[in-house]
């Protein structure tokens, strides 16, 4: 009896963070907060599941920048892809704001790879203007290819 309740427990405490629920876009999550969760998901990619934080990055795309880049399969491949694999695992961003308005900031964003390799993307999200559930909520419209900025060793 002991051992089946433990199972039990063990099992249900498994599927609670196989399957977390991911953070979904609201209208109270402002432009930074957009750009923090999406890296932060990808920092730790794989937890809790195999390409979680790339899905968590999923559901903050803009409808157009997911119409360029999926469906979901099509936006995992590029992500692992050499232009932002280094994203994957990375031990550290920052993000700067460098522009801002009622409709659109774009980011700076600093990364430091799992290979201690430094790297500058440009990060915009935008508010969504159309009818529907994303309606005033900030989403991202574009990332650049990396810039790389060199080692820190």
């Amino acid at each position: 009896m002991k051992k089946t309740f433990l199972y039990v427990i063990v099992v249900l405490f498994h599927f609670s963070f196989c399957y977390a629920d991911l953070i979904k876009p609201r209208i109270n999550i402002e432009p930074d907060k957009v750009v923090s969760i999406q890296l932060k998901g990808l920092m730790k990619n794989d937890i809790p599941s195999k390409d979680y934080g790339i899905k968590q990055t999923w559901e903050f795309a803009h409808p157009v920048n997911k119409k360029y880049t999926g469906p979901l399969p099509k936006f995992l491949k590029m992500i692992k892809s050499n232009n932002y694999i280094m994203l994957l695992d990375h031990l550290s961003h920052e993000i700067k704001n460098i522009y801002s308005s009622p409709k659109k900031v774009v980011f700076e964003v600093f990364i430091l790879d799992k290979n201690k390799d430094y790297y500058k993307f440009q990060w915009i999200v935008e508010k969504y203007s159309k009818e529907g559930r994303l309606k005033d909520c900030w989403l991202t419209t574009s990332v650049s290819n990396p810039i790389s900025l060199g080692s820190s060793t």
